[in-house]
């Protein structure tokens, strides 16, 4: 999800410590001690918030001629400031909650909204404040487009006030300068995220994959698979155990290795070479050994039905059965699935 975030939120006035020590100095004893409860479980709700972990105010999301604030939290959440739809909008002030319940609520821009906004900007989320200070508040940015594509709409259908129609221009503006499937991608990019995320994902998947020590040998390719594998390929079974074409070393790489995971053939090749042994050796006992064992059990069950010598009409089935995967596009596919 991506969210908006008021950076104006939970900061302090100047002179406001001053006030409240002499407000202070004015309680009951009991009126203390419910004030300082309350303090500590403002500040436990503190504690357990996402913080900004991506992005600052001088790298904003540049659209045209707009600039709008946006970060990436420590849960991975994409954040708009709330000054920044404001801006974005033509709004001036940080008050853009109230103006959004306002707009939603309205009978002219109302008909053109999904029922399910006025609950998101009603219940704004809660985070740490990226200034500091207290909780900043935020809303699924993907309610920017949502306004704009209202806005638009109802331009179009001229039941905008003329003092409404500033906004209608900005929402084209914004429009323009990014799709709602984009909106996800610009923020990783411009905060830095996306290169972060790339390696955090590849490092995790070397993890599941790639054993610290080398394991004990086990036979893992078995006889049926080269068998299959010559058979499709047009070669006979060599009479040397082992003596398998050269070519072989290739293929498997590429139908076995590289369909386990991203990274994952590459790191083996570097660990082989270094500190010996077969790649299968270097797989984690788990989930990296495991799903060796499986996958060469299915490419042996796609080899079996595949016609002699038919070694181009197997590949086009393995990439539709199994193809491989970037990281990106294992990312790609884990948000679409959020």
């Amino acid at each position: 999800m991506i969210d908006i975030i008021d950076h104006e939120e939970g900061s302090e006035p100047q002179g406001k410590s001053k006030g409240g020590k002499a407000r202070a100095a004015k309680m009951t004893p009991e009126e203390r001690k419910a004030a300082a409860v309350k303090m500590a479980e403002a500040k436990k709700e503190l504690a357990k918030l996402p913080e900004v972990a991506y992005g600052s105010p001088d790298t904003p999301l540049r659209i045209g001629d707009l600039e709008i604030q946006c970060y990436v939290l420590s849960d991975g959440t994409r954040v708009l400031s709330q000054r920044g739809i404001a801006t974005g909008l033509g709004w001036s002030g940080s008050a853009a909650g109230d103006r959004l319940l306002n707009l939603v609520g309205g009978d002219r821009v109302k008909p053109f909204f999904n029922n399910e906004l006025m609950p998101v900007i009603e219940n704004p989320l809660k985070f740490k404040n990226p200034s500091g200070g207290g909780i900043a508040h935020g809303y699924p940015a993907t309610l920017l487009a949502d306004i704009c594509d209202a806005l638009l709409a109802a331009r179009k259908a001229g039941t905008l006030q003329k003092q409404q129609e500033h906004m209608a221009e900005r929402a084209e503006i914004l429009v323009r300068g990014f799709a709602r499937v984009g909106i996800v991608a610009l923020i990783d990019e411009v905060t830095g995220y996306q290169r972060d995320r790339k390696r955090d994902a590849l490092a995790a998947i070397l993890e599941k994959y790639i054993a610290k020590e080398m394991r004990p040998w086990l036979k893992t390719f078995q006889l049926e698979f080269f068998e299959e594998l010559c058979r499709v390929w047009g070669y006979s079974m060599p009479e040397k155990p082992g003596a398998y074409p050269p070519v072989f070393a290739h293929v498997i790489r590429n139908i076995v290795y590289d369909r386990l995971a991203p990274g994952v053939r590459s790191q083996l090749q570097d660990i082989k070479k270094k500190r010996g042994g077969k790649m299968h050796q270097w797989l984690t006992g788990n989930a990296g050994y495991n799903d060796l064992t499986r996958h060469l059990g299915e490419l042996t069950m796609l080899l079996r039905v595949t016609p002699d010598g038919q070694k181009d009409q197997f590949l086009q089935n393995l990439d539709k059965f199994k193809p491989i995967y970037t990281v990106e596009q294992l990312i790609d596919a884990a948000n679409s699935k959020q």
